[in-house]
Parts: C-alpha cells; sequence; structure tokens
C-alpha cells in the first residue's frame, strides 16, 4: 500500500503561533491562572492537553474567579472590539494569539466600516472568527454562508466584501459573483489564507492520484470539514477521523494507495500516529515482508537499540586496542535495553494522550516489559560483576541515576522537580550512559588502564548517540512542548540544533581520522568514519514528509549504532 503524507498538513501558522504563545506564557508566569477565551483550536486532544497544564478554556470572563490574578490568552480566531473592551474593564490581563491573517481582515473590516461601507463576510455564521470579525461592522454587516444568501443581498451604495480566513475559494469566489450581479462597485478583499489555499489544492491533488483520503482533525474544525468535502466532490472514498482509533472502523482492502491530509488545527503527533498505523498495516512485497516485520518488531521493542549498544561497545574495543569479550558487549546491550524499557514505561503513562509508535504496544505488554527489563539489568551487573568490581560499581551507579531521572526528587517546588526537568538532560545524560556502557565498562572488565583510546571510544558513542537523540527530537518538537519537554530542539530551535548537531559531528571526524596519526587508536577505526556520513545522510529524516513511519524513522537512525557493528567485523574478518 502506498501512503501519501500531504506536505500542507497539520499547524498552519496562526495556529502555530497560538500554541506557542500559550505554551510560552505558560512557562514563564507562574504565579498567574492561564485562561483561553473560547477552545484555544478545534482539536480536542491537544486542548485536554493544555488542561493538564492548567490552561483553562473559557467562554465568558464570568468564569474567572480571581480576575487580578489571571491571564487570558485571546485564541487565533480573534474577538469582538466589544468583547475586548469589556474583558479590559474587568481587570483581566489579556495576551493576544489572534492570527495576523484574521487581524488584517479585521482592519479592512474596521476601516470600510468607517467609510460607510456595508462590509459582507463570506463565512460560516457559527465560527467564532466570523463572530469577532462581524463585531468589527458595528452591528451593520452582512454574513453569507451560500449562494442562496448571496442572492438575496439588495443593491447597495457602499459595499466591501471579505472571507473567513479558512473559506473554501471556489465557494468565495462564487459568493463574490452571485453579489457583484447586484453591486458590481463592490470592493472585493481576497481573505482567504494562503495556508489555506494551499492546503485545498493539495487535497484535490491528492484525491486525484490516491484510490482513498484520510483526512484527520477535529470534527468542530470548520476547515478540517472543509478539506473532507473537497475530497469527497472529487468522487474519491474520503474518511474524515479524529484519531487512530478510528481506523479500525475502515476496511483498507479495496486500496492500493491511499493519501492522507489534516487540518489546520491538527497537530503533527495525531498526524504520525495515523500514518504509522496505516504504515504498520500495508502489505509490502512477500519476499520483503518477513524481513521488514522482523526489522520492525525489533525496533519497536527496543531490540535494535540493544544490539546498537553491543555494536558500539564493539567499536569501543576497537579504538581502545582491546581485545573482543563477549560479556562485555552483553553488559551494553543489557544494560540499555533494560534504562530503554524502563524509562518508556514511565513516560508512556505520562503523556497521556499523546503516544509514538512504541507506547501502545508497550502498555499491553507491560508487565512482560518491565519483566524483562529487571531481568536484563540483572544479567548486566552480575556479567560486570564477574569482569570488575569497578566496573559493576559504576554500571551500579549509572543504573540507579537512570531509575531516578524520571522521579520527583523535589515535590512541589518548582520547575525542575525531576533530573528530565533540566532542559535539554535527555540527550545529555542518555549519550553519557551509552558512552559508559560501550567505552569505560568495556577497559574495565579488561583490566586495562584508562587511555586516549578511552577518551576517543567514549566521544565517539557520546556524539552518535547524541545526534540520533536530537535528530528524533526534532520530529517530536511540537508534542514536546504541549507535554512541557525542553528538549534542545525546543530550546534553540530546529535549524540551531541542527547546525549544533553537524558541528560536533565534524569534530568527531576530525578526531576519528587524527586518532591513527596520533597514536590514540589503532588506524581499522578510520573505518568508523562510515557512521559519521551515514548520520550526515540522516538529516533529510528530520521532515516527516518524507513518507516514512515513526518505526522506519527511528530504526534508520540507530542503523548509525549497526554501521558501526559491522565495519569493525569487516575489519576483523578481512585483516
Amino acid at each position: 500500500m502506498e501512503i501519501k503524507l500531504a506536505k500542507t498538513a497539520g499547524f498552519c501558522m496562526g495556529v502555530r503561533r497560538a500554541v506557542d504563545t500559550v505554551l510560552d506564557v505558560s512557562q514563564h508566569e507562574t504565579g498567574r491562572k492561564l485562561y483561553t477565551y473560547g477552545p484555544l483550536i478545534h482539536n480536542p486532544q491537544t486542548i485536554e492537553l493544555l488542561k493538564s497544564r492548567g490552561i483553562t478554556a473559557i467562554q465568558s470572563i464570568d468564569e474567572i474567579p480571581d480576575r487580578h490574578n489571571a491571564l487570558l490568552i485571546i485564541r487565533a480566531h480573534g474577538i469582538a472590539p466589544g468583547e475586548r473592551k469589556k474583558i479590559k474593564e474587568s481587570g483581566v490581563k489579556i495576551i493576544d494569539a489572534t492570527c495576523p491573517k484574521v487581524g488584517y481582515v479585521q482592519a479592512i473590516i474596521k476601516k470600510h466600516t468607517a467609510l460607510n461601507y456595508t462590509v459582507i463576510i463570506a463565512g460560516d455564521r457559527e465560527h467564532p472568527e466570523v463572530d469577532g470579525l462581524w463585531g468589527y461592522t458595528e452591528g451593520r454587516g452582512i454574513v453569507v454562508s451560500t449562494l442562496e444568501d448571496a442572492e438575496k443581498i439588495p443593491a447597495l451604495e457602499k459595499v466591501c466584501i471579505v472571507a473567513q480566513t479558512t473559506q473554501d475559494s471556489d465557494h468565495y469566489r462564487e459568493i463574490v459573483r452571485k453579489i457583484q450581479q447586484k453591486n458590481p462597485q463592490a470592493v472585493v478583499f481576497n481573505t482567504i489564507c494562503s495556508s489555506t489555499e494551499k492546503r485545498q489544492e493539495e487535497i484535490i491533488s491528492l484525491a486525484a492520484e490516491m484510490d482513498a483520503l484520510f483526512v484527520v482533525g477535529g470534527k468542530n474544525s470548520a476547515n478540517t470539514r472543509r478539506l473532507a468535502d473537497l475530497a469527497r466532490k472529487q468522487n474519491t472514498p474520503t474518511f474524515h477521523i479524529e484519531t487512530v482509533k478510528e481506523l479500525k472502523n475502515v476496511d483498507l482492502g479495496p486500496y492500493k494507495s491511499i493519501g492522507v491530509s489534516a487540518g489546520a488545527s491538527t497537530p503533527n503527533w495525531i498526524i504520525d500516529q495515523i500514518t504509522d498505523h496505516l504504515a504498520e498495516i500495508s502489505s509490502p512485497t512477500p519476499k520483503t515482508a518477513f524481513l521488514l516485520k522482523l526489522w520492525l518488531w525489533m525496533v519497536k521493542t527496543d531490540f535494535y537499540s540493544a544490539l546498537g549498544a553491543g555494536c558500539l561497545a564493539l567499536a569501543g574495543m576497537l579504538l581502545q586496542n582491546i581485545p573482543v569479550a563477549a560479556a562485555s558487549l552483553a553488559v551494553a546491550s543489557f544494560f540499555v535495553y533494560a534504562m530503554h524499557v524502563l524509562n518508556r514505561l514511565v513516560t508512556s503513562k505520562e503523556s497521556g494522550l499523546i503516544g509514538s509508535f512504541r507506547e501502545p504496544f508497550y502498555l499491553r505488554h507491560e508487565k512482560i516489559f518491565r519483566l524483562s527489563a529487571f531481568a536484563s539489568l540483572f544479567i548486566a551487573l552480575t556479567l560486570s560483576l564477574a569482569g570488575s568490581i569497578l566496573a559493576f560499581g559504576l554500571l551500579l551507579f549509572i543504573s540507579l541515576a537512570g531509575g531516578l531521572y524520571n522521579m520527583k526528587l523535589l515535590p512541589g517546588r518548582g520547575r525542575f522537580e525531576r533530573l528530565r526537568d533540566i532542559p535539554g538532560s535527555k540527550n545529555f545524560f542518555t549519550a553519557f550512559a551509552w558512552g559508559i556502557a560501550t567505552a569505560v565498562l568495556p577497559a574495565l572488565s579488561a583490566g586495562c588502564a584508562f587511555s586516549a583510546g578511552t577518551a576517543v571510544a567514549f566521544i565517539f558513542t557520546f556524539i552518535l548517540v547524541f545526534t540520533r537523540s536530537a535528530l528524533s527530537d526534532i520530529m517530536d518538537m511540537q508534542s514536546d512542548r504541549l507535554l512541557g519537554r525542553e528538549t534542545i530542539p525546543v530550546m534553540i530551535g530546529k535549524e540551531n540544533t541542527q547546525i549544533l548537531l553537524k558541528i560536533i559531528l565534524l569534530i568527531l571526524l576530525v578526531i576519528l581520522i587524527l586518532s591513527p596519526v596520533a597514536g590514540w587508536s589503532p588506524t581499522p577505526g578510520l573505518f568508523l568514519i562510515l557512521c559519521v556520513l551515514y548520520v550526515w545522510i540522516c538529516f533529510s529524516l528530520c521532515d516527516r514528509r518524507a513518507g516514512f513511519s515513526g518505526a522506519i524513522i527511528e530504526g534508520l537512525l540507530e542503523t548509525s549504532y549497526i554501521i558501526a557493528g559491522f565495519a569493525v567485523l569487516g575489519w576483523l574478518v578481512f585483516r
């Protein structure tokens, strides 16, 4: 089955700006109660997440008990000037997150109303944006929703026509044509958002290419419903769904190709869940089906990460020029598996509505995963004890640190209750733990003193794991922000994160090239440059529009570890 995701799917500029505004305010305004004037966006799942962070949607300022210690965020749809005045007079502080493109329409209406024009608004009568726009007409505006409404407009002296920013372009042109039949002098503004127009054009194009379409978004979202209607007009089977659960009610058997689009209020994590599910149930060719399913199963269960840890431990031994020890490989693999599983079980329960491709599987088999994680940790500790008491002590320390990472150490004492609340800590601690397990522990178990090779091995693993973690976080920026996770991409942005990662990869490349020359590590270590080159290629995966499922992308990122193992094995076999 071919799956194609629309490039325009997901938050538009105005929605993204409104959500970012609310999240920024919630992060810095800890002494005030936060409210949004109406639901911030038309997506129930996002509203629930905001509610869990103490951000409450209200319909009237009368719902605010302590107005002097409250912040009210005006949503992207905007509000009428009369409502704004009432709020200010109540003493509630306002933060305006009105979409700039809606603000532009408001300005047009305000100007032409002052010039005694009759302003006609083409839009949905009950939509909050239209309600706010009409407020700028001083009660003299006319809302037109259908062609029948347009035909009823009489000849007027001065007419100005604008559109709700999410209107159907063709429908708006027809409305304008009808009104101009009696009012040829009418001043017409095309106020439909360019993002909306592109989204509508793309859904029509997808409908022509695909056997079926899924339009993802809240059932109360007007622009999402409009996308679904446009697709159906192309005689393409179209399903308007809100969450991945609704896919269970759809028979996908008749369709060889499926297009996925989403409304302007649909977050990326919901879109990802749907595309991941579609990709999972799609049928590859018989020759590749088994291998692909096995690979994806390993990625989903974190066995692939464990295998990757063993491969990096093998590379670490090569860089340190110490004998290959199966016990050290096993320690690294079992430790990484245990830590990954235990941390995922914790975060899966706390993330609520947001879940990755792994989390449903983990939660269904929670007991098995929990048991396997503790068993793996026990095996890792036992094997390390057999090798060296120092190795055992260090592994026990980083295991306890890993357990403390998600625990509330300072309950009720501000932003930093847990280690994971420290901005960027996940990327650093993960890479540090992997570096210890794959570089330092093998040296201790072998009874070798720390050397320049140990440092090179640690840096090699640290940078690879740090980069892979940060690249994954780039793709999860939107959901991380909603959950309050201050990852490196959330703090410094996608572009700056990519620049940072490319700089440290260049540093790693230089170290690998200089190591044999300086005598820090043996010449075969140069083969590990392949890992750096592969990771560089992986930067293109940061855009989920590439059409890959989340599991495939995660697997491709972690393949950098596997390449390290194969590079070493190739040297050992063919030297």
